[in-house]
């Protein structure tokens, strides 16, 4: 996601660890401290808003299955975002799709170049996938 965003000026990243016993995480998404959480599992309490204090969340298309057993419910796994920035909730989406896609095509970090331009962000994001798998593969 950094290389989509940040057109290889991955230093201006930072990243943050959280407790997974608590809500501190979506607290720092909610009141801006960091603008992506990875790692999330998908839960229902967090997609509505729930406490109000917690603004609501937009789940990306998951892109890891926990491995329950078949009598449990199975865990999916996203980025998250704030649901009122909705053009870079879709762009977060848009890069987890295109890794997804580049796995299922076999495009590596060498066939970057046959990822498609995509110009619905802008002509600054034309490259913003080629850019992501370029950096890290499918």
């Amino acid at each position: 996601l950094a290389a989509a965003v940040l057109s290889e000026n991955y230093d201006l990243v930072n990243i943050t660890t959280f407790s997974q016993n608590d809500n501190s995480s979506f607290a720092a998404l909610n009141d801006g401290t960091i603008d992506v959480l990875a790692g999330v599992r998908v839960e229902k309490k967090h997609d509505f808003g729930s406490p109000p204090s917690t603004g609501g969340v937009h789940f990306s298309t998951p892109y890891f299955y926990g491995n329950e057993t078949a009598n449990d419910d199975v865990s999916f796994f996203s980025l998250a975002t704030r649901e009122d920035d909705v053009m870079f909730s879709s762009f977060v989406n848009c890069v987890v799709l295109a890794t997804i896609y580049a796995r299922e095509n076999e495009f590596t970090r060498n066939k970057n170049k046959y990822m498609p331009f995509v110009s619905i962000f802008g002509n600054d994001f034309e490259w913003a996938l080629r850019d992501a798998i370029l950096y890290s593969g499918n």
